[in-house]
């Protein structure tokens, strides 16, 4: 602990004290906290400063926004909550963002903000930066907390760890007043008010008549879907849930942040068949999954008229007949659930009919054979077929790099073309379907991992965090950064008909992206084919320097909205 000795007037002798800088640094390092993510500023620029000097990684942005989508990628892989740090009212405000993002994709996340003072912010007096951030906080997280003397700096950040890792993880707001920092308390005391959280997220175990039920409606199943969501991936009970599978002999679909739980190349994976088992199977087990709009809510003609059974593995009991009756519901922590399962499967569980698991490989190899050449053009300028075709095949031979992605075609298709092999190596816009998370998430990776990072972005995607190239070279991450530039949102060739401004959708005509990379000292290239582009990323994977690579995509490649153009409204009326 880094202390101050001060005489004390009433008795004449010296007594070690602290403050609430270093009882905020000492709880983190209690607590095996070692990295902060954040943007340095009025009331925390010393804390981080202190922090840094005490050990913590202190990983500076430029902007709240993306320091918070960093640490919240870094709880999903670290299954501790990742901690961003702010200034008061704007900066909390930008983290707020990320803190909801956070919590409605179920990773642990801390948002730690420094705020005015509560005497001044209650009477509304105008304070700098005045703002009740508790009370904004609130709606918007798992749990929000503030903390007013410095004894209570140890309890509060325990209840904020163990609010963010147990049950269904989730993001908390931990709000520090500026007048804390300096409250100045007896060393010893201070070392006693602090708090290590033990068992902060103990094992549900589930009930043994749900196992058993559930068992029993998959064992009935003719043609039997197990779904994997990022919830399993968040679980990493990853030898488990192979084993669950393939004992299963079940075809499974993983959640696009669930690839690589089993290689994609697996021969129970369905990737490639996902209309087809959705709307054909009979009985669905949902493991760490939601039937949210990523599956059409479980419902409608995505799913077909086959009548269905839902097993549902969550550790949400709330989450339960949120869409659709679940016949089965599991409730429990993934890995024990699914530890559960695999024993009381026994020795010798039926195969699913082989009707069923040789119509899914049809589908599937036939969908695989089809899309085949368009992935093999070498066109100029490229197409996304083409352009991610190679960067499949940079993934396959590099299995243990991470995969960022983001953008609306630049997503779409990179998440059905791009097969992972290893878990939680692929890292995308997540629930929300954000955009914006890119240089965040890649960041968080590099610095969490020590694993080269891809990130494939589209143009309008990397828009929203480009400045944060400026954070990967200041601290030499080993990051790729691939920008599909088709000069436009969805597409660069829309029109104003009704004047000289550009139509809303179009960027600037033959943008040089890489020229950023090349302004903070990283290497920028700029590809026009997929030839160059393969060459391009071999070599910044191979080197380890950030990079990134302009990869001019034709402006008419790409559809509007990407893959979910039906939840874009469409007047019916024209003008007269």
């Amino acid at each position: 602990m880094l202390n101050t000795a001060a005489k004390s007037e009433a008795s004449g002798t010296e007594q070690e004290l602290t403050d609430g800088f270093h009882l905020v640094i000492d709880a983190l390092k209690l607590n095996g906290l070692d990295t902060i993510y954040g943007v340095p500023g009025i009331p925390i620029t010393d804390l981080g400063r202190m922090a840094q000097a005490a050990g913590i990684r202190v990983i500076s942005f430029r902007h709240e926004q993306n320091a918070g989508y960093a640490a919240a990628i870094a709880g999903f892989l670290t299954r501790k909550p990742g901690v961003c740090l702010t200034v008061s009212a704007p900066g909390f405000l930008n983290g707020l963002t990320a803190l909801a993002h956070a919590t409605t994709n179920c990773f642990p996340m801390i948002l730690i903000s420094g705020s005015s003072e509560r005497e001044i912010v209650d009477l509304q007096q105008g304070d700098y930066e005045e703002m009740d951030q508790l009370a904004i906080a609130k709606p918007l997280c798992k749990a929000a907390f503030r903390v007013l003397h410095a004894q209570d700096i140890g309890i509060g950040l325990a209840r904020a760890i163990r609010a963010a890792v147990s049950g269904r993880p989730g993001g908390v707001y931990l709000d520090l007043p500026a007048k804390l920092f300096g409250q100045v308390m007896n060393a010893e005391a201070g070392r006693k008010s602090l708090v290590k959280v033990i068992d902060a997220a103990p094992a549900q175990i589930p009930a043994p008549s749900a196992v058993k039920r559930a068992l029993d409606v998959l064992k009935s199943a003719k043609r039997p879907l197990i779904i994997l969501g990022k919830g399993a991936a968040y679980a990493q009970a990853d030898d488990d849930i192979r084993k669950f599978v393939e004992k299963s002999g079940a075809p499974f679909l993983p959640m696009s942040m669930a690839k690589g739980l089993l290689p994609d190349l697996h021969p129970q994976c369905a990737g490639a068949a996902r209309s087809t088992v959705l709307k054909d199977a009979d009985v669905v087990m949902l493991i760490g999954a939601r039937l949210n709009w990523l599956l059409s809510h479980g419902k409608g003609k995505s799913w077909g008229d086959a009548p269905k059974k839902f097993i549902q593995v969550d550790i949400e009991p709330k989450e339960m007949d949120s869409n659709v009756e679940i016949a089965a519901p599991v409730v429990g922590d993934i890995g024990s659930c699914v530890s559960a399962m695999l024993e009381a499967m026994g020795g010798n569980w039926p195969a699913p009919p082989a009707e069923w698991t040789n119509a899914v490989k049809s589908k599937r190899d036939e969908n695989v054979a089809k899309m085949a050449p368009r992935l093999m053009n070498n066109n100029s300028p490229m197409d996304y077929h083409g352009a991610l075709g190679v960067l499949r095949t940079i993934i396959k031979e590099r299995p243990d790099a991470i995969l960022v992605n983001e953008g609306a075609n630049t997503l779409d298709l990179a998440r059905g073309v791009i097969d992972m092999y290893q878990p939680r190596k692929r890292l995308d816009v997540g629930t929300w379907g954000v955009m914006g998370i890119g240089m965040g998430s890649a960041i968080a990776a590099a610095i969490e991992t020590g694993k080269p990072v891809l990130a494939v972005e589209g143009d309008s995607a990397f828009g929203f965090s480009g400045m944060e190239v400026e954070t990967i070279c200041r601290y030499k991450l080993p990051v790729c950064v691939v920008i599909f530039n088709n000069d436009g949102i969805y597409r660069g060739t829309d029109v104003n008909s009704a004047g000289a401004d550009p139509a809303t959708t179009v960027f600037v005509k033959g943008s040089r992206y890489d020229k950023m990379m090349e302004a903070f000292g990283g290497v920028g290239i700029n590809a026009t084919s997929p030839d160059e582009l393969k060459r391009a990323v071999n070599a910044a994977m191979d080197s380890g320097k950030p990079t990134l690579i302009n990869a001019v995509i034709d402006p008419a490649s790409g559809s509007e909205s990407g893959r979910i153009g039906n939840l874009n409204p469409q007047s019916i009326l024209k003008k007269k």
